[in-house]
C-alpha cells in the first residue's frame, strides 16, 4: 500500500500504523475563518455555567431489557471489549439490575472514558485502487455497552427536540419518520408549487467534504449549550470530550490516538 510517493507500507503492522497517521491528520478541524475575537466570543461563551435544572430522568431495569431486546444489533461487530450483543442479551435479571445501576452515570451528567474509545476497521471502497491510502473508508466499532447508554440518551434527547422543535422540519437526514421518499415528495411539491405561479425555482446543491470527521467541537458545543437544558448538554459535552481510536488491522492494533474533531 502506497503512503506517500516514495514511501510503501508492506507489513501488516506497517500499514495499521499507516492508517492511524491517516486518519489521525483527518479527524482534525478545519483551519478556523474567524477572527481571534470572534473565537474568544465562543469560547467565552462555554464558561458560564446553566441555569440549574432537575436531572436526567432515572433509567429503569425495563427500559434497558426493552433496548437490548429490540434495539440492539446482535450481529454487529464488537468493539475493543470484545462484549457482543449475544452475550449482552444472555444476562440474567440480576445482570440487567447491576447494568442499569451502572447506567445511573447517565444522572452525573458523565460518560465513561473507556466507553469512548473506537476501534476502526479500514474497508476498501469499490472500484478504488487499493494501493492508495485513501481508497479506505474508516468503520468505527464501539463497546456494546456504550452503543447501550447511546440510544437511553437519544430517547431522552429525542423527547426536547421534538418539544422545542430544534430540527427544522426540511431536515430529513437521520429522522424518523423523515426517509428519502418524504424528500422527493417535498422536492417535487417545491417545484410544482412555483411552476403554478409562474416563479423562479432555485436549487443550491453542496457536497461538504469530510463533513462529518472535520466537525469542531467547541463550536458544536457552543449550539448545544444555547439549545438543550444543562443535563443534557454536560451529558454531550462530555461525551465528544476525550474520544480515542486504535486501528485493527489484521492482528495488528495500534496505539490509542486522540480524536480532535468529528463526532461519533
Amino acid at each position: 500500500m502506497r503512503i506517500s510517493p516514495t514511501t510503501w507500507a508492506q507489513t501488516d503492522h506497517q500499514k495499521a500504523t499507516a492508517f492511524a497517521k491517516h486518519l489521525t491528520s483527518i479527524f482534525q478541524p478545519f483551519p478556523s475563518q474567524l477572527t481571534q475575537t470572534e473565537e474568544d466570543s465562543i469560547h467565552n461563551e462555554l464558561l458560564p455555567p446553566h441555569q440549574i435544572v432537575l436531572p436526567l430522568k432515572k433509567i429503569r431495569v425495563g427500559e434497558v431489557k426493552s433496548v437490548i431486546q429490540f434495539a440492539l444489533n446482535s450481529k454487529k461487530a464488537p468493539g475493543y471489549d470484545l462484549i457482543n450483543g449475544n452475550i449482552i442479551k444472555e444476562l440474567s435479571p440480576k445482570g440487567l439490575k447491576a447494568l442499569t445501576q451502572i447506567y445511573a452515570i447517565l444522572r452525573l451528567e458523565y460518560f465513561p472514558s473507556h466507553w469512548k474509545i473506537g476501534q476502526i476497521i479500514m474497508i476498501a471502497k469499490p472500484c478504488k485502487n487499493p494501493n492508495d491510502i485513501t481508497s479506505y473508508r474508516p468503520i468505527s466499532l464501539l463497546p456494546t455497552l456504550s452503543q447501550i447508554l447511546e440510544k437511553l440518551i437519544l430517547k431522552r434527547l429525542l423527547h426536547i427536540i421534538e418539544e422545542f422543535k430544534i430540527i427544522p422540519s426540511q431536515q430529513f437526514g437521520f429522522r424518523r419518520k423523515h426517509g428519502t421518499t418524504e424528500q422527493v415528495h417535498s422536492l417535487v411539491h417545491t417545484i410544482h408549487s412555483a411552476m403554478e405561479y409562474k416563479q423562479y425555482c432555485s436549487a443550491v446543491f453542496l457536497d461538504i467534504s469530510q463533513a462529518f470527521d472535520k466537525v469542531w467541537h467547541t463550536r458544536l458545543l457552543y449550539k448545544l449549550k444555547r439549545t438543550l437544558p444543562h443535563p443534557e448538554y454536560t451529558l454531550l459535552k462530555s461525551y465528544l470530550s476525550d474520544r480515542m481510536f486504535q486501528v485493527r488491522y489484521q492482528e495488528e492494533y495500534t496505539p490509542l490516538h486522540t480524536i480532535h474533531s468529528g463526532v461519533p
